[in-house]
Formats: structure tokens, sequence, C-alpha cells
């Protein structure tokens, strides 16, 4: 163990410990270095024929962050926090610079961070100099600086920020992390409203493969960052309400000995000296689990499908939201759980995530979501009813097209007023032999999907559990032959 022996202070005389000594001669020079700066400033100043900067110490460039030191007395507010209570408090920010204007004696800027944005405001006085505008103005968009600030309310709302009700008025600004000058797209131009919604009408697009290039940048706008937080609060408000359920989450392999599903969309993948492949579903472990009495099971990980992407419904990999349970005595007890689930999911969302759902809005201009409570049940003969009614005229044993799945959609928002509904019973015909027959009906099933603006998001059905049966099924649909 090394002793901390106290040594005698050149200035004083006074004994004090190395590592106190050491902390006093590094703060001098610090000081020192701050002299050096100052000195320099002024000389600089004096060259140019520039006034006194009154500013000086309260803007620059910062030094590297190496993680020399704490700045423990530095507390940082958010900006989403930002409101008429915190009125008059000094604060500091860290966020990056969206935008800035200068114009005479003063400057504005808007601070960014995340999708939350403050609109901040130095101007010439007693203590903020003409060069210190000068350098704000300067700093390039998308830097990463440091601002001590005072809050002040604004008489009439910032339509451009999101702290709507407030500004910051600037007393210090460092710059932490400087971006180039010139950046392959701006944010402004890569959030900008599709479509119609553009009030500027000035028609700047950013295309994809300028996004994708520059992920970085892109993922920065307010809609991208919303998205990536409504995903998350779609997994987490899944994950809750099925714990709250008595379900039990597993995880489930992804790399398997054998194609789960079909076989032939599949991915293969080199396993040590023969082949594995990517798992296509979690269902045949979400089955074991059942019949190994868990019950009551979900999962959520990614799956792997090689198929192109024809559609914005054909991805190559996702995230899953599975669930497997067993039921008592009607099959519609599951029906009934995941109904509920939805309708719990959609009202987290509502409340919970409103301000990410209007972040994605404001780019991407969509209709309020709406639901029912308890959720809308329609039967297949029903589904038929309302696309014959609008001119569609499908067979009782037919399944839906894509098309087809759409025009319901619409229809029964028209005559129901939701988004969301459930379409039960499905003809025997189209579903899997090992689907259990509706006992009441021979050409239906125990089966059923669910739909959000006319696309399938769910699809189920109550698995025949009986050998024997399955059996009969099976040659039923001259399956082995």
């Amino acid at each position: 163990m090394v002793e901390d022996k106290p040594t005698t202070n050149p200035q004083t005389g006074d004994e004090i410990s190395k590592k106190a000594l050491k902390k006093q001669q590094k703060e001098l020079e610090k000081a020192a270095k701050k002299a050096e700066r100052k000195a320099q400033t002024q000389s600089q100043q004096q060259s140019t024929g520039e006034t006194e900067d009154v500013s000086i110490g309260k803007y620059g460039q910062m030094d590297m962050i190496q993680s020399k030191e704490k700045y423990e007395n530095r507390k940082f507010t958010m900006i989403k926090d930002l409101d008429e209570s915190m009125e008059n408090q000094t604060v500091w920010l860290r966020g990056r610079l969206h935008t800035s204007r200068a114009k005479g004696k003063q400057c504005f800027i808007v601070l960014r961070q995340q999708s939350y944005t403050v609109q901040g405001l130095a101007a010439v006085n007693e203590e903020i100099s003409k060069q210190m505008i000068k350098f704000i103005s300067n700093i390039t968009k998308e830097s990463i600086i440091d601002v001590k600030a005072t809050v002040k309310s604004v008489p009439s709302e910032i339509e451009s920020c999101s702290q709507r009700n407030v500004e910051v008025h600037l007393e210090e600004v460092f710059v932490v992390s400087a971006a180039k000058p010139q950046l392959p797209l701006q944010i402004e131009d890569a959030a900008r409203p599709v479509g119609e919604a553009d009030e500027t009408a000035l028609n700047i697009r950013v295309n994809q493969d300028t996004r994708l290039d520059n992920r970085v940048l892109d993922l920065r706008t307010p809609a991208n960052q919303a998205i990536f937080r409504v995903e998350a609060g779609v997994c987490k408000l899944f994950r809750d309400i099925l714990t709250k359920k008595g379900f039990v989450e597993i995880h489930t392999p992804k790399i398997i000995s054998a194609a789960s599903e079909g076989g032939a969309n599949v991915f293969t993948v080199s396993y040590f000296k023969g082949n594995a492949y990517l798992a296509q579903s979690p269902q045949l472990y979400k089955q074991m689990a059942i019949a190994a009495d868990f019950d009551k099971v979900f999962t959520v990980g990614a799956v792997f499908r090689a198929e192109d992407s024809n559609t914005h419904r054909h991805l190559t990999e996702f995230v899953g939201l599975d669930l497997e349970m067993a039921f008592k005595y009607h099959y519609h007890e599951v029906v009934d759980t995941i109904g509920q689930l939805f309708t719990e999911l959609f009202k987290g969302l509502r409340d919970i995530y409103a301000d990410d759902i209007k972040a994605v809005s404001q780019q991407y201009p969509v209709e309020p979501f709406k639901f029912l409570e308890p959720a809308l049940r329609l039967e297949f003969p029903q589904a038929i009813e309302l696309l014959a009614e609008a001119g569609v005229t499908l067979g009782e044993e037919d399944d839906l097209s894509t098309p087809d799945e759409k025009l319901l959609g619409k229809l029964v928002k028209a005559k129901y007023d939701t988004d969301f509904y459930i379409l039960d019973k499905y003809p025997l015909a189209i579903r899997p032999f090992y689907t259990m027959p509706d006992p009441n009906n021979p050409k239906a099933s125990n089966s059923y999907d669910m739909f959000m603006r006319g696309e399938e998001i769910i699809s189920g059905a109550q698995r025949i559990h009986d050998p024997d049966f399955l059996t009969e099924r099976a040659k039923h649909h001259e399956i082995g032959k």
C-alpha cells in the first residue's frame, strides 16, 4: 500500500498531501492557460481594432473530453423538461445546433435533443459581446454544444419548436464537438412532411439512397426518433400487458437444424461442418412450452424469411411478437385475450406515446387510429356479405386476396368506425390441415385473423391435439402420399 505522505506547499510552507498538491498544481496550470488565452484574444483585438471582449471565458471550443476530470457541479437539464414552471431558472443544456440565424446584434438558435427543440436567444449587452454573437452565428449545424442559459416564457407560442411556451437566453456557449460545414443532407430537408402536408411547398426531397447512405443523419429527424420510441413502446406494452395476464416470456433459438416452415424461404448458414437455418418462426418452441405445461408464453425476437421485398409486407428480417396459450373449453378464450391485448396496447400508445405519434404524423400525415372496446369481431360470412354489397363476389370457401382485405378494411371502417377488427371462422378448405374444424359447420374452422386498416397483422387457430383426428385430417389432405 502506497502512503500519501505530506509535503510542503511551496507557496505557503504548510504541509499538504501529494494528492492535494497535485490537484493544486493542475488548477494553477488551468488558470495559466485561461490567462494565456485571454491575453491572446486581447492582443488580437488590439491588432484588429476591435473593442474589448467582455465575454471572454463565456464561449469557445471546449477541450477534447478525455475523462480527465468531473464537472459534478454542472447538472444538465433535458430540453423536454423546459416549461413555464422554470421561469428565470438558470440551466445547462447540451444538444445539437439545429439552426442559427444572426440579425444585427442578436442571434437566434434552435437547440435539439433527439426530437425535442427549444429556441435560444443571445443579444449584445453588458455581458454578451459582439464577438460572442459572431462566434455563435458561425457554429456549424449539427455541432454538439453546451449552453448556460436562463429560461424565459414567451408572449406567443414558438411554432417551430417542441417547447413552444419558453425560450432560453444564452449566457455561455461552448462547442463540444464541431460538425463539418457541408453535410450530405440537411436534417430539416430530411424531416419535411410528405405530399401536400409540406406547407412551404419547396418540394425538397431527400431520396432513399441518400438517406440510407447517411443513415446516422437521417435517424436524427424527429419522425425517425419517434418511430424507434414507438417501436420500443409496442414491445414494452406487449410484455407488460401479457405479464400481468400470467404469461411467461421465453427466448427461442434462431439458428436451427431444419427449416421451421415450408423450407423454400429460409436462409441457410454455414454451421461448422454442416448447414443450419435461420428461424422463420418460434412456432414449434411455443407449442413445446405449452405441452410442457407453461400454460401461457410469449416471445419477442428476430424472424428471418428469405423473401424478396416486393411489398412493405415482405421483409427478410423483422421483430416478431408471438404468443401461445392453452385454453379450457373454447378457443375464443384465446381470441378474447388477444383482442384485449390489442385494445390495451392501442390505449397505451394513445395515452403514453401521443407526442411521438404526433411527431411521426407531422412528417407522414395519417388519420388518428380508431378502435372499439371490446374489439369488433366478425365472422367470415359477414365479410363476404360486406364485399358483395360493394360489388365483389366471392364464394363461401374462397380466400380473401390482398385487394379484398384492403377493401374490407375500408368497408368495416365506414360501417363500424374502427380500424381494428377480428375476422373469425375462416373456411376450413383454405386453412392448414392441422386446424380444428368448426363442430357446428363442417365447412368452417376454428381459426381467425386480425386486421389493422385492412392488413392482416396476426393469424391464429385452434390446432388439432388428438393424434387420431390429426392423422385423419392429414389423410384427407393426402399428406404423406
